[in-house]
């Protein structure tokens, strides 16, 4: 990371690709869909906060010093074993776990309207293609050299990837990955998903990072390795380079703009209500109509993560 010397690294940039972001230091973007249920704050044991479902059928852990950040489980019950888990690491964008907690809260919601078990605990497809049909819809590729028994899907730029694993048995083993940036303990970003992940969780995280849409970080939050694999758009307009001492009256872009930020600062330092959610939405309605006046607009996804250490898994 870069050392914090100067206020240029601290001004807000728009971050393409999404998948490459990294984190910005919490996981505000991973919580918000499911804001509304229970929270339970553990401040002294290695998972720092627990959400669930109200069940309790679904669990949402952040591990807030681990290189798995996320663990996220469903259960049968409140008491039964995982029926299957997944994890983040600390550098995967809370962008990319919100995909996954966005369609966890849908199928809750859908179970508990309709009194059935819930999408949630339905199990994989025998097919592999519609678990990664947001991919190739949005043109990535199959690797020809994926070794036997396993199906790998590249990212155009070859900075991303799902790898599926059809070998071995065992409902806890590791059956599907979805990976960002070059190998590395800072760079790497890293989902895995057990066997019996049903595969449209899987293609609703997946999609996030299919996503062209670019998300929001401060200069420093930039790993310099990964500073010429993506494009930095700054939020907000710079004085011009040959008179930056001219000061001249905010636009209307320029307000638009800047509530947007403060919102996002607001949402940042506080914790997730009914109000926030309300913020995020107006934040989301605001960036819509920016893009309708101007090229370069505050997209309506923002987040928040962690770091920690570990060795990389792949060596792509």
């Amino acid at each position: 990371m870069h050392t914090p010397d100067n206020s240029h690294l601290y001004e807000e940039v728009l971050v393409s690709p999404m998948y490459l972001a990294g984190s910005n230091g919490t996981g505000d973007a991973g919580f918000a869909p499911i804001a509304h249920w229970p929270h339970h704050y553990l401040d002294d044991g290695p998972c720092q906060l627990l959400v669930t479902s109200p069940d309790q059928r679904i669990r949402i852990g952040w591990f807030g010093d681990d290189f798995e950040l996320w663990k996220i489980t469903a259960a049968e019950d409140a008491t039964s074993a995982p029926r299957w888990t997944a994890t983040f690491n600390h550098v995967t964008p809370a962008e990319i776990v919100a995909g996954l907690t966005t369609a966890l809260a849908h199928d809750y919601a859908e179970a508990a309207a309709s009194n059935t078990n819930g999408r949630f605990l339905t199990g994989p497809l025998p097919s592999w293609v519609d678990t990664v049909r947001p991919l190739t819809d949005a043109g990535w590729t199959r690797d020809a050299g994926a070794e036997l028994g396993t199906v790998e899907i590249i990212a155009p730029d070859d900075q991303a990837g799902i790898l599926i694993d059809k070998r071995g048995s065992g409902p806890y083993r590791k059956a599907v990955e979805l990976w960002a940036g070059p190998p590395g303990w800072g760079t790497r970003a890293e989902a895995v998903f057990t066997a019996r992940t049903p595969s449209h969780l899987v293609a609703a995280t997946a999609a996030v990072m299919a996503d062209s849409a670019p998300v929001i970080r401060e200069r420093h939050q930039i790993d310099r390795r990964m500073e010429h694999l993506v494009t930095l758009t700054p939020v907000a307009p710079a004085a011009t380079a040959a008179e930056p001492w001219v000061s001249r009256s905010p636009t209307p872009l320029d307000v638009r703009r800047t509530a947007v930020t403060q919102a996002v600062h607001r949402a940042a330092r506080a914790p997730r209500t009914a109000a926030d959610l309300r913020v995020m939405a107006a934040r989301s309605r605001t960036a819509t109509s920016t893009r309708a006046g101007a090229p370069s607009a505050v997209p309506a996804a923002v987040a928040r993560p962690l770091l920690s250490p570990s060795a990389p898994r792949r060596s792509r």
